[in-house]
């Protein structure tokens, strides 16, 4: 066989192997792409002490939970803290978009008010100890 009939042979499939990867590339459910992500949309006071409004979607049988921690940045008073989770049973895992409101209870000697700045980060946290897709927005009260 000469080179050119070889160069040729080669060309062709990896052209053909390029066409069937985009090809089912484009054919993949476009929802997957976007599975298990989470966005800060607020974050405020409340009775127990703070609360955060995040969107999030993600995979269908995923068992993780939604968790938020919080801690002051420069206020008045001594670093503050405040943590809070979504267990697995309450979040909807469908590929689709939802919103979650996740109260987070301060800690004993924590405070937060009005004007503080907030750091808060959002992640899942899966059965096995991992956390993935961290998120984190710092905020005025």
């Amino acid at each position: 066989m000469n080179t050119t009939r070889l160069r040729q042979r080669l060309t062709g499939t990896a052209a053909a192997a390029v066409l069937i990867g985009a090809g089912a590339l484009a054919t993949a459910p476009s929802a997957v792409a976007k599975a298990n992500l989470l966005t800060i949309n607020k974050v405020s006071l409340h009775a127990s002490g703070l609360q955060a409004s995040v969107k999030y979607s993600c995979d269908t049988g995923m068992h993780h939970q939604l968790v938020a921690n919080a801690t002051s940045v420069e206020s008045d008073h001594e670093e503050s803290i405040a943590a809070g989770t979504i267990k697995s049973a309450k979040l909807t895992c469908d590929y689709a978009d939802h919103t979650a409101l996740v109260k987070l209870r301060t800690a004993t000697g924590s405070h937060f008010a009005k004007g503080d700045t907030v750091k808060l980060t959002v992640f899942y946290f899966d059965d096995e100890g991992f956390s993935y897709a961290h998120r984190t927005a710092v905020v005025v009260l």
